[in-house]
């Protein structure tokens, strides 16, 4: 307060000068009053900062991008003293994070608290916090902050969007036969019983045969004929390419009573890579197949296919923090991978990279039994380089569907209608030799 701090020095000034040049009671005692506001000034300002204390949580600590974050802020005042006035500092690094305040005349043994909303525009995970208050003494002469360090998180999941269709290998035998093949992976085909082992889950063990029998007895699987789909994400350093971007910024009004605005995705190649993954990730195990995912960044990510709401949250998560800092390709890393891939699978292959060593990794893909599906970003519609029609040719040359996806394409349309131009496609027949 600038008026309290030029009160307080003509106070001391009148008071100084009035003693040097009067014998008048009055100036001295000006000057004591002086002093006397600023011990107690500092004391004030001591004493009310110590007790200030500040708990922050949210409901949840995982949200999409595009959802509106809200998180609660209580700032208790266990000091009896008034604390005139009092600002928030919210130094967490989610972008746009809000719940930063000025809060005034918090009474002693008193708690303030109020609601933000932040509106989630980057994926990732972000601590809450730190939070910083500053506060000082009613005549503003001095101010002191705290440092409260965070306690919480929040996991930013990348967006997902509602997929009609999408083609996939439909299994490995004609009708959806099972494959007379045992099997350690939880499968729905049951084949029989046989004495626990150690190493056997727990979720394995036949509850009913273990009682009658008087000891554990676990149950065996049979492969599931439905075939995996498997996604391959680029993340070599050097190949994804983005536009200049500033996030959306919107007014606390507009998050409180309207509803969330649209999300846009930033025009990077690696952004929309990884909402693609996450979009095709939900729809497949909507539609109960196995999905699993394999990238290398700066190490090497590969999520086993399964099929449940788990493993969605489980690739979903994962997909959250990926960056593209790895030094393998994605030509290098699929025949790296592919030969632990059950023969029928289908492998999506999404990258913006236009070289012609994808087509040999297709291939390789191919000659294993396997079913590749290319998603090519566009890289020159990203402000990358030119050479997407010339790979398109080639790989359709060769029978694999490719899916070409620009910049500013509105990505589940664009999926969507890439399987409706597969209707006629045929799936090449997987011989029984690369079943066993």
């Amino acid at each position: 307060m600038k008026s309290g701090r030029i009160l307080v020095a003509l106070l001391f000034i009148v008071g100084a000068v009035g003693s040097l040049i009067s014998r008048e009671d009055v100036y001295p005692r000006l000057l004591y009053l002086s002093l006397l506001i600023v011990l107690v000034a500092f004391l004030w300002m001591r004493l009310s900062v110590v007790g200030l204390r500040i708990n922050r949580h949210a409901r949840l600590q995982k949200a999409g991008a595009g959802d509106v974050f809200e998180e609660h802020f209580e700032i208790r005042n266990a000091s009896p003293f008034l604390v005139p006035n009092a600002e928030i500092a919210n130094e967490s690094k989610l972008p746009g994070a809000a719940g930063s305040r000025l809060l005034t005349r918090i009474g002693g043994h008193r708690t303030v608290t109020y609601l933000s909303r932040t509106y989630l525009t980057q994926r990732g995970r972000f601590a809450l916090g730190p939070t910083t208050v500053v506060s000082g003494d009613p005549f503003g002469l001095f101010h002191a902050s705290r440092h409260f360090p965070a306690e919480e998180s929040l996991v930013v999941l990348p967006t997902i969007y509602e997929i009609a269709a999408f083609p996939a290998a439909p299994g490995i035998l004609p009708g959806g036969r099972t494959i007379r093949r045992k099997s350690s992976d939880v499968t729905p085909h049951a084949a029989s019983v046989r004495e626990y082992a150690p190493g056997d889950p727990l979720k394995s063990i036949h509850w009913a045969t273990t009682a009658r029998r008087g000891k554990l007895m676990v149950k065996e699987f049979e492969q599931d004929p439905q075939a995996e789909v498997w996604i391959f994400l680029d993340l070599q350093e050097g190949v994804h390419y983005a536009k200049p971007f500033t996030p959306p910024v919107f007014m606390a009004t507009q998050l409180l009573y309207g509803k969330p605005p649209q999300f846009v995705l930033p025009p990077s190649t690696l952004e929309y890579a990884i909402s693609i993954a996450a979009s095709l990730s939900h729809y497949f195990i909507v539609q109960k197949r196995a999905v699993g995912l394999v990238a290398a960044g700066r190490t090497a990510t590969v999520i086993p296919a399964e099929r449940s709401d788990r493993q969605e949250s489980k690739i979903l998560e994962t997909l959250a923090y990926l960056e593209p800092d790895g030094e393998l390709s994605l030509a290098a890393l699929v025949p790296m991978q592919a030969r632990q891939l059950t023969a029928g699978s289908s492998a999506i292959l999404i990258t913006p990279e236009v070289r012609a060593e994808l087509v040999t990794a297709t291939e390789d893909l191919q000659r294993r039994g396997l079913h590749p599906i290319v998603v090519l970003l566009d890289p020159e519609t990203f402000g990358g380089p030119s050479g997407a029609a010339p790979l398109e040719k080639m790989l359709l040359s060769r029978g694999v569907p490719i899916c070409r996806v620009r910049c500013e394409n509105d990505l589940p349309q664009t999926l969507s209608a890439f399987a409706s131009t597969q209707g006629n496609f045929t799936w090449q027949r997987i011989p029984l030799s690369h079943l066993t």
